[in-house]
């Protein structure tokens, strides 16, 4: 068995445990065995593999071999801030950034949102990381930030970082016009309704560029994820 699993806390003199629905994923779903192997990771770019020595209800004791350290991230650290979308579109979305490479995920409170990034939300949002890691090899999560509203989002941005609005009609995006000493980048995506003026009056005083994404009306996931690949692989290739 090779399936990766999320570790909540990292190993301890060889020894780990995996709890919760990790746990129950692996022993209810899976039907583990002792001795059975797998990976896991912690989220923050280091894996290990397991060999399972231990089955519980809710509980599964490892053992653990060498650390396995992913190598330093290259570029800019990218942030999209979206206004969510409705139902099972959002799962999508978490699930694409993060295959994609992106560092976090700002939920915008918009006046034409039709969302809402309550607690239980995020929670969802952040299990579909999880899942999506195991899944791609990621051993780095995406955050999943507390939603915040434009304006608020925009006037705390560093200095040294670049931001971007997509905004249908505007010029086409083109990443390599983004200078390279640049150290974050945040790209964000509107409501279906789009942004008020007020919101894009705010992002741009905050010195944020509008950018089109060709001819036609990109739903929210689709804008989202095209600007995430173009960001993501910048001077790739």
């Amino acid at each position: 068995m090779s399936e990766r699993f999320f570790l909540e806390t990292p190993p301890r003199d060889g020894r780990a445990a995996l709890t919760g629905d990790e746990a129950r994923h692996l022993t209810r779903v899976l039907r583990a065995k002792v001795g059975d192997e797998i990976v896991v990771f912690d989220g923050v770019g280091t894996a290990w593999p397991a060999r399972v020595v231990g089955l519980g209800r809710d509980r599964v004791d490892l053992a653990t071999g060498a650390a396995e350290v992913a190598p330093p991230r290259r570029g800019p650290v990218v942030t999209l801030a979206v206004a969510l979308p409705k139902g099972e579109r959002q799962k999508w979305l978490v699930e694409k950034l993060t295959e994609l490479g992106v560092d976090r995920l700002v939920p915008l409170e918009t006046t034409r949102g039709v969302a809402e990034a309550t607690p239980s939300a995020r929670a969802r949002l952040e299990r579909g990381v999880i899942e999506a890691c195991k899944q791609c090899g990621r051993t780095r999560l995406m955050t999943i930030a507390p939603p915040r509203p434009v304006a608020d989002l925009v006037a705390t941005l560093p200095a040294e970082g670049h931001t971007l609005i997509a905004e249908p009609g505007a010029p086409s995006f083109n990443a390599s016009g983004i200078a390279a000493s640049v150290s974050t980048l945040l790209a964000l995506v509107g409501p279906e309704g789009g942004f008020t003026d007020a919101e894009i009056a705010a992002a741009e005083q905050a010195g944020a560029v509008r950018v089109g994404l060709g001819p036609h009306i990109l739903r929210i996931e689709t804008a989202a994820i095209t600007l995430a690949v173009r960001l993501t692989m910048r001077g790739d290739g």
